[in-house]
């Protein structure tokens, strides 16, 4: 049985400002809210610290953004905890209104500066981007997800859009609440064109919440959407085939999104 996550120790919500005596446990985004503050546990202190500073200068409209909270010091981070606003809402079926949240995000960042951390990380899915690019070669287990991405490598064709700051995990980040707009909690650089943070949505869309094929054939004006949703499910192909903690489900929604997009490319 998996044990409940400690919250935070009361100098960090002091620090922030948040009332020990409101901790409720938010498990769906591994984070502890407090009234009007979300603390989280810091994985990456560079992500953590780059994050904080792209939401509080993004502003898109009829988008709610969970804005940094800084500690009373002045500090993004104390003692590997972070905060942000709260912002109200759960995960839902709502994927052609994330895809078009992802255009009008894009729209914004396209003038950030490529984060200088991305290169140094290891994480799997930071390897698996570069692989789906044709930037790393890695051994993948056939059974999970390898040979597919063996298969639909072979399609990969040039592409020319430019290279700019997207959100890489933008369906996970994404909560809604009734009429409110679509609210954004967390923001996961890549440095790759704007189409395919978008192409990341539709597929993860596919794998994971049983969207069916309409959902990309209706975003199929944008440009190269073809080859972006061919490097968004080599993305995801490759990260799962290197997790030791990847799931039978995981692979069997992998396959059928596969399926799905090797007849669009």
């Amino acid at each position: 049985m998996r044990s409940r996550p400690e919250p935070p120790p009361d100098h960090v919500c002091s620090a922030f400002g948040a009332r020990p005596v409101e901790a409720e446990l938010l498990p769906e985004r591994g984070a502890w809210r407090f009234g009007d503050i979300v603390l989280k546990p810091v994985g990456d202190k560079r992500h953590a610290l780059w994050s904080a500073k792209a939401l509080n200068h993004v502003v898109v409209p009829d988008l709610r953004i969970a804005k940094p909270v800084r500690a009373t010091d002045g500090r993004s981070i104390v003692a590997n905890w972070s905060a942000n606003r709260y912002v109200s809402g759960t995960a839902e079926h709502r994927y052609d209104e994330v895809v078009l949240a992802a255009v009008k995000l894009h729209r914004v960042t396209v003038d950030f500066p490529r984060p200088p951390f991305l290169e140094e990380r290891t994480d799997f899915d930071s390897v698996a981007d570069r692989m789906a690019w044709g930037e790393a070669e890695v051994q993948l287990d056939e059974t999970n997800g390898g040979r597919w991405f063996e298969v639909l490598a072979g399609a990969r064709r040039p592409v020319r859009l430019p290279n700019q700051v997207v959100h890489g995990d933008l369906l996970a980040s994404m909560v809604f609440d009734g009429d409110a707009p679509p609210g954004l909690i967390d923001f996961t650089p890549y440095y790759r064109p704007a189409e395919w943070g978008v192409a990341v949505v539709a597929v993860d869309a596919l794998i994971w919440g049983g969207a069916d094929i309409q959902l990309l054939h209706r975003w199929s004006h944008l440009p190269d959407w073809s080859q972006m949703l061919l490097r968004a499910m080599l993305f995801r192909l490759a990260a799962n085939a290197m997790n030791p903690k990847a799931t039978r489900a995981a692979l069997d929604g992998l396959r059928a999104a596969s399926r799905e997009v090797s007849e669009l490319v």
